[in-house]
This record gives structure tokens, C-alpha cells and sequence, in this order.
């Protein structure tokens, strides 16, 4: 028995580095296109509702924290409706939609083109909700969140000002790249290893192409220090747990008679505002344990880190969208459960 659990320990390491490694390109990659396209959304006109609620759900959609933290910035300085704060919201999957990405791509895709819709018609209806209760938002503020201060230099001139960091960090990226190559990085799917060899490409452009600054406070500071060391904690953690599980007693049969309460659980661990816990749900879902219906209750509810920049502003509002995502969740989620999805 012994053995058993340290051999799928061992094999949940290996997977959970093979998935943070994913995760962590994919993190620089787009927090890189967020920096790099910084204030060009906000040339797009708010003024109509369904404006506000596509591009809300827009940048919730998009991987990560970055359009969250982005969202709630556009909202404190009243430049988008409650509706739209709380569409963003839904859409936004957090760091686990790097991790979907990572574990089911296609299925991720379509879940994220799912929550997108789904934002745009829950803005439309919290903001009837607020507008039947009278509640108002908070009052437009010049408060500044997540502000990204970077010069990013995106020309090979850079490659004059060689770092330690840009070594270091480009050095990575070609081993990594030669590893896989030569398959000793266990990448089986064909397409996976031409996925993450070209990640691993423009991460490594990336690095070579940006400041000293960017890859230290960016890639290093952010993406390293605060997100990836829990990813792979959580995702190793998540498999772990499943894989012991399944060994050790019908954990499968158990989900399966229980649907309804592991949805209701979905919906109530979505309330908490941060990454890693969700990630449960998306490892029973790439097992076959959940069906869809659990899964999208869990990712409208969630929001990974996208709410603290709001709790640290208004705890009312922040309460509120959780609550209208909260209840959005559990009655779509359980209207899918029993329709068999």
C-alpha cells in the first residue's frame, strides 16, 4: 500500500510540474499582452449597457487576474454598471482557466466561451435586480488597482543589456525547449509538445525582448512568487487526493450518488475569493468524476483573486456580486444537473 501511494504521489508530481510549466508560460505570455495593450480598452465608449457587459466579460474571460483586476478598476471609477462588474465576475475563471487550458483544452474553450455569454445576460439581469431593490454602487473614486507602471522594450536592442534575470530566465526557456524536443520532458500528445514548444518560444522572445524591471516585478515577483508555487501546490495536491481516493475506497461511486451536494459544495467553495481550492472540481471534471453542470457552477461562482481588489474597496458591493453569482451559479448548475448535463 506503501508503495502504491508513493508511486502516484510521484506520477502526480511529475503531472503537476507538466501543468504548472504549462500554466507558467501561459501567465507570461498573457500578462505580457496585458501590459503591452495597456489603456487601449478604455478608448472603447461604456455608455451602452451591452457594451459594457461584452467587454466585462471579455476580460473576465481572458486567463488569469489581469482582466478582473481590471474590471473592478473600471467599476470603482464608475465607468461601468453594477451588471457589468458582475458579468466580468461570472466570466472569470481565475488561475484555475490556465489550468483547464492546461488539463482539457478544448473543453476549457468552449467553457469560456459558455461564460462569456452567460456574463453578458447575467449583467443584464443584476442590473434589473439592483434597479428593483435600489441599491447603489459604489460612487466613482480615483482609486488606482493593480496599476501596471512598465516600460516594457520590445525591441531586440535589449539583448544589449544582458542580466542575470534575462540569462537565467531565457536559459530556461531554451533548455526547456531542447528537453522537449528530445522527449525527455514527458510530453506524449504530438500537438501538446508543439503547443508547449512554441509557448516556451515566445515565452523565451518575451524574456529576451523586455526590461530588467519587467521581468523582475512581472515575471518573477508576480508570476513566480504569487501564482505559480501555488499552482503547483494546489494542482499536486487536487490529483493527489483524487488518485488516493479512487485507490483507496469507490470515491467515483460516492461523487456519483451525491451529485446534487458535491454541486452545492462547488457553489459554496466559489464564494471564497482565491485560487487553489476550485481546483478540485476542474481535476475530478478532467477525470470523468463531475459533469459539466458542477464544473460551470464552480467557475460562475469563483473568481480566483479578481474580488479582493473590490473587498478592499466596498465589502457591500463585493458581498452582492458574490451573492447574485452565487444564486446565478446554483440554479443554472442545477437545472443542467438534472436536465443530465
Amino acid at each position: 500500500m506503501n508503495l502504491d501511494i508513493a508511486n502516484v504521489l510521484l506520477k502526480n508530481f511529475k503531472q503537476g510540474l507538466m501543468i504548472t510549466l504549462f500554466v507558467f508560460v501561459m501567465m507570461v505570455i498573457t500578462d505580457y499582452l496585458n501590459v503591452y495593450t495597456k489603456g487601449k480598452l478604455k478608448r472603447l465608449s461604456y455608455k451602452k449597457k451591452l457594451t459594457q457587459y461584452s467587454v466585462a466579460s471579455f476580460l473576465g474571460a481572458t486567463p488569469g487576474c489581469l482582466g478582473a483586476f481590471m474590471n473592478v478598476s473600471l467599476y470603482v471609477h464608475g465607468l461601468i454598471s453594477f451588471g457589468a462588474i458582475v458579468a466580468g465576475m461570472i466570466a472569470t475563471s481565475g488561475d484555475e482557466a490556465f489550468v483547464m487550458l492546461a488539463m482539457f483544452p478544448w473543453k476549457a474553450l468552449l467553457l469560456f466561451a459558455i461564460l462569456f455569454v452567460l456574463g453578458i445576460v447575467a449583467g443584464f439581469l443584476a442590473d434589473k435586480v439592483v434597479e428593483k431593490l435600489k441599491f447603489k454602487p459604489c460612487e466613482a473614486c480615483v482609486l488606482k488597482i493593480h496599476k501596471q507602471q512598465v516600460e516594457t522594450t520590445i525591441s531586440f536592442k535589449s539583448l544589449k543589456q544582458v542580466t542575470f534575470t534575462k540569462a537565467v530566465l531565457t536559459t530556461i526557456a531554451v533548455v526547456l525547449i531542447v528537453l522537449t524536443l528530445t522527449n525527455v520532458l514527458p510530453v506524449r500528445e504530438a500537438w501538446k509538445k508543439v503547443t508547449l514548444i512554441a509557448l516556451l518560444g515566445v515565452s523565451a522572445y518575451v524574456f529576451i525582448t523586455t526590461n530588467e524591471h519587467y521581468l523582475k516585478e512581472h515575471v518573477w515577483k508576480h508570476i513566480v512568487l504569487k501564482h505559480v508555487w501555488r499552482v503547483f501546490l494546489w494542482t499536486f495536491t487536487a490529483l493527489a487526493f483524487i488518485d488516493i481516493g479512487l485507490e483507496s475506497f469507490d470515491l467515483g461511486s460516492i461523487i456519483r450518488e451525491n451529485l446534487v451536494v458535491v454541486l452545492l459544495i462547488a457553489g459554496v467553495l466559489g464564494m471564497i475569493p482565491e485560487s487553489g481550492p476550485h481546483l478540485v472540481f476542474v481535476t475530478l471534471f478532467a477525470k470523468g468524476l463531475i459533469p459539466f453542470s458542477i464544473l460551470l457552477t464552480s467557475s460562475i461562482v469563483q473568481d480566483g483573486h479578481g474580488m479582493l481588489p473590490l473587498l478592499a474597496y466596498s465589502v457591500k458591493d463585493s458581498l452582492l456580486v458574490k451573492a447574485f453569482n452565487l444564486v446565478f451559479g446554483l440554479v443554472l448548475g442545477l437545472a443542467l444537473l438534472y436536465m443530465g448535463f
